[in-house]
C-alpha cells in the first residue's frame, strides 16, 4: 500500500467529518487507507464515523486519551502504507494534495518530513507551516513578541528546505518515522513535531516545505487555550530543551517564567471555547463542497480572505473559525 493517512481526533466531530470527506477525495486515485484514532471523545465522534464512513475508513477507539504522540505511534504501528500522513482533524485537503506530496517525496530521496502551506479559517497564512528549530533564545524572543527567527524566512508561496514543520500536516516515509523512533511519547501534546523534525535532521535527512500545496487548518479547534494549555505547552518546551540542549536549570526557570507570563495575560482575556453546535437566524456566508471541489473551496478562502462557514459535501453542518473572537463555530444548515 502506498499511503496511510492518520487522523487523531478528540471532540471535534463536525470538523472531523469535513476533514475525512476531503481526505477520501484526495486519496481516491491512490492505493491508500484512512485511519482515524479517537482519543476517548465524548461528542459521539465514533458514532458519526460509523454512520457516515462505514466501510471507507479504519477507526481505532481508545478508552482513554493517550495524547498526541502515543496515539499516532499506535496507528503507525499497525498501518499498511509505505508513506504516512500525520493529519489534524480540523484540516481540509485538496483533491491533489497527496498526489503532489508523494511525487515530491519520491523524487527527493534525501527528504525526511514534508509539510505544506496552511491557511486558517479566515484565509490567513499560518507562519508555523515552516519554522526554525527554536533555540531557547529564539523561544524567549517569540514569547515577548519577536518572531523574526522563529519562523523560516522562505516565502510562503515558495518551496524549499526548512528545519521544522507543523504536526498538523506531515507526510513522510513510514520506515524513516520508525528509524528515528516516531513521536517521543514523553510529549502528551505540543513539541512532538519540532522534536521529530530535529531527530530527522540529526539522522541526516532534510525537511521540506511545499509552498504550492495549500490546505486549511482551522487552527486551535482541537485544543482549548487555557491554563492547562499553558502547562502542557511550556512543559513540552521544557522537555524539548532538557532533551536537546544543555543547562537544564536555566531553561526550567525560563519555562516557569513563561507559564507565569501566560497566566497573567490570559487572566485579562475572555476564554475562547469550542461551540458544539448553534443555529443562526441570519444565514452566514457558506461555501460548500456540494458546489465546489475541495481545491476550489480552499482557493476561494485563500483568495477572498473572507469569513466563511464551510460545508462538507452531503453534510447538514457547516464549520468556521476566524480571528480571536470566533473559535470553532458549528451551524446547522
Amino acid at each position: 500500500m502506498q499511503l496511510s493517512v492518520i487522523i487523531l481526533n478528540y471532540n471535534v466531530r463536525y470538523f472531523l467529518e469535513l476533514c475525512v470527506k476531503s481526505v477520501l477525495e484526495s486519496v481516491s486515485s491512490i492505493d491508500a487507507e484512512v485511519i482515524v484514532v479517537d482519543n476517548n471523545s465524548s461528542d459521539n465522534s465514533s458514532l458519526m464515523l460509523q454512520q457516515v464512513f462505514k466501510g471507507q475508513i479504519k477507526v481505532i477507539e481508545n478508552k482513554v486519551n493517550l495524547g498526541f504522540s502515543k496515539a499516532y505511534n499506535q496507528a503507525v504501528e499497525s498501518c499498511l502504507g509505505n508513506y504516512i500522513c500525520i493529519l489534524n482533524p480540523d484540516t481540509v485537503v485538496a483533491e491533489d494534495t497527496f498526489i503532489k506530496t508523494l511525487d515530491l517525496l519520491k523524487s527527493k530521496k534525501e527528504l525526511g518530513a514534508l509539510g505544506c502551506r496552511m491557511i486558517d479559517g479566515s484565509g490567513k497564512f499560518l507562519p508555523e507551516s515552516k519554522r526554525n528549530i527554536p533555540s531557547p533564545k529564539i523561544a524567549l524572543k517569540k514569547i515577548i513578541g519577536d518572531s523574526k527567527n522563529y519562523y523560516a524566512s522562505l516565502d510562503e508561496k515558495y518551496s524549499g528546505y526548512v528545519e521544522a514543520l507543523a504536526g498538523a500536516f506531515i507526510v513522510m516515509s513510514k520506515s524513516q518515522y520508525i528509524e528515528v523512533g516516531g513521536f517521543d511519547e514523553d510529549y502528551f501534546m505540543y513539541g512532538e513535531d519540532i522534536d521529530l523534525s530535529l531527530k530527522l535532521l540529526k539522522a541526516g535527512y532534510k525537511n521540506y516545505y511545499c509552498g504550492d500545496v495549500t490546505i486549511i487548518h482551522f487552527k486551535g479547534e482541537s485544543t482549548l487555550k487555557n491554563h492547562n494549555y499553558a502547562k502542557r505547552f511550556y512543559g513540552a518546551m521544557y522537555l524539548f530543551y532538557k532533551k536537546h540542549f544543555n543547562n537544564v536549570f536555566l531553561w526550567s526557570m525560563l519555562v516557569y517564567l513563561m507559564v507565569i507570563f501566560f497566566r497573567i495575560t490570559y487572566f485579562f482575556k475572555k476564554e475562547k471555547v469550542y461551540n458544539e453546535k448553534k443555529s443562526l437566524q441570519d444565514k452566514p456566508n457558506i461555501i460548500t463542497a456540494n458546489n465546489l471541489s475541495y481545491k476550489e473551496l480552499i482557493s476561494t478562502l485563500d483568495n477572498s480572505k473572507t469569513n466563511f462557514y464551510i460545508q462538507a459535501n452531503g453534510s447538514q453542518y457547516a464549520v468556521a473559525s476566524w480571528g480571536e473572537d470566533n473559535k470553532g463555530s458549528v451551524i446547522e444548515v
